[in-house]
């Protein structure tokens, strides 16, 4: 009997995929406009007041009687990377890297943002390196970055992407790699309620994304036990 011959489901060669590239008009700059009409505090407070009694508390309670206003400023805090501009924090570098060539690595970068589909918290840590041509950045300006991002409503992989983007926007570098790995309240503490469970993000740019080994090392970084 003749050997069966098994033929491919697919014969041609796979594209080379790219990931969609963003626009830096939607990332680089503040998120919200001084002309943007916004309601006012007041408005704001009776907001969470109206919340309160839809869970069936009674807002006019002592303990309660302040709580629209404090819930108002934790937003003011939680989210105060509506107003801060990403490119500005990317702004000032500096030359004396002595012919530095390799990539720089900050790795656990801890971070909390909240979930833009239920508005609960997710945390936990983004690794980011890039390969500079001929500036680098100050190492706080990447902590920065990530905090500006996460002070927004988000998702785990809206983020990582635009932690990358910015990055690759600003600084042009040969390469960035951006690793993020957090927790969700959403998962976590409703719903499935599967305490534990982490998820992995990540986006690699330029060296970073066409260079395996590249990747394999910064991740074999990025894992390396602390001392």
């Amino acid at each position: 009997m003749a050997d069966a011959l098994i033929k491919s489901l697919n014969p041609r060669k796979a594209p080379d995929v790219r990931p969609a590239e963003l626009d830096p008009a939607e990332f680089l700059a503040a998120a919200v406009r001084a002309d943007q009409p916004r309601p006012s505090r007041a408005e704001a407070e009776q907001a969470v007041h109206t919340l309160l009694s839809y869970i069936g508390e009674n807002p006019e309670r002592e303990g309660l009687l302040d709580t629209p206003r404090r819930v108002v400023e934790a937003f003011d805090e939680l989210y105060q990377g509506y107003h801060q501009c990403p490119a500005e924090v990317l702004d000032r570098t500096f030359g004396e890297t002595a012919g530095y060539d390799d990539f720089v690595l900050v790795r656990d970068i801890e971070f909390t943002s909240q979930c833009e589909h239920h508005m609960m918290p997710f945390y936990g840590r983004a690794h980011i390196a890039y390969t500079p041509v001929e500036r680098v950045v100050g190492l706080s300006k990447l902590a920065r970055l990530t905090d500006i991002f996460a002070r927004r409503l988000q998702t785990q992989e809206h983020l990582t992407a635009q932690i990358a983007a910015a990055i690759d926007e600003v600084l042009k570098p040969r390469g960035v790699a951006v690793l993020i790995e957090a927790e969700h309240t959403c998962m976590s503490v409703r719903g499935v309620a599967k305490h534990g469970a982490m998820t992995f993000t990540s986006r690699y740019t330029g060296m970073f994304r066409d260079n395996p080994a590249e990747q394999s090392r910064f991740l074999t970084m990025v894992r390396a036990p602390q001392r």
